[in-house]
């Protein structure tokens, strides 16, 4: 049985890497695996809508579409092909992508009581498309090629597993089958489905030094952190140690010492001397992440000018037999480009704030775009802090309209129309690159690929912008159960508003900026510690723990041979590729049942409630991962 070589995930350069289909013809695709590409990418695109507005969780799509397709394929493609199962996965992520980026900004313009336009997102939506594609590709050689294996693209790589096993069966589907059974078990009984029992292990202190430690036994993370390694791991949790242990406790006490008239900046009802641990973190500690990401973000930008220049070069003089012949991306770019100034002009009828905002909208796309990128190739689209990176983004966009005075309701729509471009090229570049690895270590036609993935963005565009349009009467109503929760939108909402009225923590903003600039002069990845502190501790700790899980079997391997070794990491690699594809598919069917009605989830109680359940289900899982690979003995 044929499986994904070692070499796939590192060890060679990735110009000699041989990938797992050698002589792959240049044209894999049929009309037949369009119309089934396209209807996946729907699927994903609207239940990732709508299950993110509700409840502010979305799934990555690689690996379910993955399975899928495989389905799809073997039942009906003809010639069978694992590269026509691979678009399909690529087209199945395209749909998800555009989703988990539209509904951070476009739901914000009917929450601040604009009114949207199905061609005014759709024409932003499109130009974001195919700038955020463009822009990866003029250095998706670098990273997906020349830093193979620097570049782990943990969740490409559980997703080529996934397309291998079910191609193949064999030894490695057992140990994707058990991992899938661990993660698929964990994620119906917990929160995500039925709520049966927490998977959440948390102690929080509120008294003298605030701090917080908790973990969320999520065996899809457990998977990301076996992939992704004991350094990385490392570093992004120590961002959240900073966070919890040292940035909460010494802004509690000095908020403890003020006078009762003072207030939290964003929650007028709360004084600043009763606030609690999670008001401290999410009103100030969040903006002291976003302003190590633009840190860590302009920084990681400047690194890579000579790779971008070097890049294009490259494209612009290729030949139409060299390895870039026929590479579209510059037109993409264009593209891209030119759809966002003349869609600002057409929606604002101002030829400046056109000009103006569309000119630092492409500026902030591509610097984030690359950004994304290497994040993509560090922790994978479904931990890609897109978020932070939007925040960053409307910082900056948001004063450029207070400066220029450009701040009336109708400005406010202009404004988020605008970020709405910038968020949707950062979260399509993120899903482009993790697919566009799979396809380079399937051994796919890149050019070919492409193509797929911008036609499956183009129907999820459409498809999420109808959505919010149609839904706009729902999603502006509040009350104690809503019918769209909308986390995000709402987030950003906040933002451009508090920017706008001059009520922001810049302090916090410009600590984080100079914090950034303090960890790169010390050689410490901004990202990834900005990451760590953005994030909830709840998922950089599981993240360690999957990583911790490969040390021990990395000091196992040690007292035995070398092939029992690679043996064990291998099948690792494909058990924690289960575990990935087994909590994100349970997970996606359980968001949509709740999200539908259902199933509604149980609140634990009693034993099941407690930390202790959380222990005990961390334990089992640890146990699960490991004995099936130690028993590895030949």
């Amino acid at each position: 049985m044929k499986k994904l070589s070692k070499d796939a995930f590192g060890g060679v350069k990735g110009s000699d890497y041989k990938p797992y289909v050698e002589n792959a013809p240049k044209k894999s695709g049929s009309q037949l695996v369009l119309l089934f590409g396209l209807l996946l990418s729907a699927l994903f695109a609207a239940s990732t809508a709508y299950s993110g507005m509700k409840a502010g969780l979305t799934v990555a799509a690689g690996i379910p579409g993955a399975i899928i397709g495989s389905g799809l394929v073997s039942g009906f493609v003809k010639p069978k092909s694992i590269l026509s199962t691979n678009i399909l996965q690529l087209m199945s992520s395209g749909g998800e992508s555009v989703a988990s980026g539209i509904i951070f900004v476009m739901p914000a313009i009917i929450l601040v009581g604009g009114k949207l336009s199905f061609l005014q997102g759709v024409m932003f939506g499109l130009g974001a498309v195919f700038f955020g594609v463009g822009v990866f590709s003029i250095v998706q050689k670098y990273m997906l090629i020349e830093e193979h294996g620097n570049l782990v693209y943990p969740e490409s790589m559980a997703i080529a597993e996934t397309l291998v096993v079910s191609e193949n069966g064999g030894e490695a589907l057992k140990f994707m089958g058990i991992g899938f059974g661990i993660g698929g078990l964990i994620t119906a009984f917990t929160s995500s489905m039925f709520g049966l029992i927490n998977n959440s292990i948390t102690y929080v202190n509120e008294s003298f030094y605030k701090w917080k430690i908790s973990t969320e036994v999520n065996p899809l993370l457990v998977g990301v952190g076996f992939i992704v390694g004991i350094e990385v791991a490392i570093v992004i949790f120590a961002g959240s140690l900073f966070a919890n242990f040292a940035l909460v406790p010494i802004i509690g006490y000095f908020m403890q010492m003020t006078e009762s008239t003072h207030h939290v900046w964003d929650k007028t009802d709360l004084l600043l001397n009763t606030a609690d641990f999670a008001t401290i973190y999410s009103s100030y500690v969040k903006y002291i992440g976003a302003g190590m990401m633009i840190s860590g973000g302009i920084i990681g930008a400047l690194k890579l000018i000579p790779t971008i220049i070097s890049s294009i070069s490259e494209t612009l003089k290729s030949k139409k037999d060299g390895s870039s012949s026929g590479d579209t991306s510059p037109l993409s770019i264009l593209i891209g480009a030119a759809a966002v100034l003349v869609a600002g002009f057409i929606v604002t009828g101002n030829f400046m704030i056109a000009l103006v905002g569309g000119l630092l909208s492409i500026f902030l796309s591509f610097l984030f775009v690359i950004v994304a990128g290497r994040l993509t190739g560090t922790i994978g689209t479904s931990n890609l802090p897109v978020s932070g990176m939007t925040i960053a983004s409307m910082v900056f966009l948001t004063l450029l309209f207070s400066v220029m005075g450009w701040t009336s309701p109708e400005n406010i729509k202009h404004l988020l129309l605008f970020g709405t471009f910038i968020v949707l090229a950062i979260s399509v570049a993120g899903g482009y690159a993790q697919s566009q690895k799979v396809t380079f270590v399937m051994g796919g036609n890149m050019k070919e690929t492409r193509k797929y993935f911008i036609y499956s963005t183009v129907i999820g565009v459409i498809i999420v912008t109808g959505m919010i349009v149609i839904l706009a009467p729902q999603l502006v109503e509040t009350g104690s159960n809503p019918p769209f929760g909308l986390p995000q939108a709402n987030l950003i909402a906040t933002l451009t508003s508090g920017i706008i009225s001059g009520e922001l923590p810049w302090h916090m903003i410009i600590a984080g900026i100079v914090i950034g600039i303090i960890l790169f002069m010390a050689n410490i990845s901004v990202m990834s510690f900005a990451m760590g502190v953005y994030l909830p501790i709840s998922t950089t700790s599981i993240i360690l723990v999957g990583a911790i899980l490969r040390v021990i079997l990395d000091r196992a391997n040690k007292k035995t041979t070398e092939e029992v070794a690679d043996k064990r990491v291998s099948q690792g690699i494909s058990l924690s590729s289960g575990l990935i594809a087994g909590g994100s598919i349970i997970g996606l069917i359980g968001i949509i049942l709740q999200v539908t009605g259902v199933i509604t989830p149980k609140i634990p109680t009693g034993f099941l409630g407690s930390n202790g359940a959380g222990i005990v289900l961390l334990l089992l899982v640890s146990g699960a991962v490991l004995t099936p690979l130690l028993r590895i003995k030949e």
